[in-house]
């Protein structure tokens, strides 16, 4: 095991790398709740859900620990699964097997544009101003669903939405803002698994105040993956209308992975002259792992950021992953506390709204003193929550960032996938309305 995961190469041992890769598993725990929580709204089975988070999770953090020996995670996006769920399914009245198929098919492209070197094309065309806007803007979008789905904001014919004159006496939103401040609390403290363990005490006091229903029970069999288990359609996924949503998909999936790569990496002391040594492999292990999560019955599988706690507790090798790729798998036994907590939203909610604050964390680094760049920015992460769709911030981006070069002269700047892809969302908006 020493030899084969180099451990004294990057001046580690066993007892540090299963320590870190326990860290990484209780700070990206949440999603085995959240996800089921999420995607179950859509009509797809809960316990397979879940089953298929615990499986695909084990699966791509397993094969990032031994194919590319990086100390990275991996489980279903934040975000993506919220694109997945409020928009494709809720909001595009789209089935969730075209959706799983669509998830799929961004699987199997990003796969061909890893192999084939195209990747990093697709990357450095990209101004990194939009970059940061759409991870910024997903984190803005996560939040308002989180505010929503708690009741701390609701619907108002006048202002459009407002906050809930309930706030000050409902016990619900105040087991809601208790996850919060005690999450956020721990969160200052730099406490490990601070987001996992908000939601733990949040769903104790909810049961001991009867707010939540108890648990039957800590440990049983795992449910059936069967309900979702292949049922992705692959060939209604392919119709023209889902263009849009397979980008989307690809798009998010493309740059948060890259990013969480090399920030994991960087901290790690994994960069050689600035680059990322066998990136291809970690990307590969990306799509490898969503095209499995697609089969099995879950949205995008891609690196967590939250993989850096364990970073930051000594892990430095795929020993890490492998570790949390282990605890992952064991987590289907414990799906009766799942079911009991995950479909409470004052449990849930807290932990969309700080992931939403950590995401838009990436907006600092937007030039919002040069105009060309805010205004396709600002735009971008504004529209994802005012108009409930990661994919219209993307287009209006996309759109408006070489329309504002050209018309200042900096027409030669732009590369031509960018005018590519403005002419492409142009044409949707056209042709088959709102994305």
């Amino acid at each position: 095991m020493s030899s084969f995961f180099k451990l004294e190469e990057h001046k580690t041992n066993i007892r540090t790398e299963i320590l870190a890769g326990v860290t990484t598993f209780f700070a990206m725990a949440y999603i085995i709740l959240v996800n089921p929580s999420f995607l179950s709204k859509t009509g797809m089975d809960f316990g397979a859900v879940f089953v298929a988070t615990c499986l695909a999770s084990a699966l791509g953090s397993l094969l990032m620990g031994v194919i590319a020996n990086y100390p990275i995670a991996l489980a279903p996006g934040m975000g993506l699964n919220a694109y997945f769920t409020f928009v494709v399914c809720l909001g595009m009245g789209i089935p969730w097997q075209k959706a799983l198929g669509a998830v799929f098919i961004s699987g199997v492209i990003f796969l061909l544009l890893t192999v084939t070197k195209v990747r990093e094309m697709i990357i450095n065309s990209i101004p990194s101003s939009l970059k940061f806007a759409v991870s910024g803007g997903i984190g803005i979008f996560i939040a308002f669903i989180g505010m929503k789905n708690a009741g701390l904001i609701i619907a108002n014919e006048a202002t459009f939405i407002a906050l809930n004159p309930k706030l000050s006496y409902d016990p619900n939103l105040l087991l809601t803002i208790f996850g919060l401040v005690l999450t956020v609390i721990l969160m200052l403290r730099k406490v490990t698994g601070a987001i996992f363990i908000g939601m733990i005490v949040t769903g104790i006091l909810g049961v001991i105040t009867g707010l939540i229903a108890p648990p039957t029970g800590v440990f049983s069999m795992p449910p059936s993956i069967a309900p979702t288990f292949m049922q992705m359609d692959i060939a209604g996924a392919l119709d023209l209308g889902l263009f849009t949503i397979v980008f989307s998909f690809l798009f998010v999936d493309l740059f948060d992975n890259a990013g969480t790569l090399v920030g994991v990496a960087n901290q790690a002391g994994l960069l050689k002259d600035n680059k990322l040594p066998k990136a291809g492999r970690a990307l590969v292990t990306d799509s490898v792992a969503t095209m499995a999560g697609a089969s099995m019955g879950t949205s995008t599988v891609t690196s967590y950021i939250e993989s850096a706690s364990g970073v930051a507790s000594g892990g430095r090798t795929g020993l890490t992953a492998v570790v949390t790729a282990i605890c992952l798998g064991l987590s289907v036994f414990f799906f009766p506390l799942v079911k009991a907590f995950a479909s409470v939203a004052a449990i849930t909610s807290p932990a969309l709204i700080i992931v939403g604050v950590l995401m838009a964390g990436s907006l600092k680094n937007i030039k919002w003193d040069d105009f060309v760049v805010a205004v396709p920015a600002f735009l971008t992460m504004i529209m994802m929550p005012l108009t409930y769709s990661i994919a219209t911030g993307i287009a209006v981006g996309f759109i408006l960032y070489p329309i504002c070069q050209v018309v200042v002269g900096n027409w030669k700047k732009v590369h031509p996938i960018m005018y590519i892809l403005a002419v492409l969302f142009i044409l949707r908006f056209i042709y088959l309305g709102a994305i």
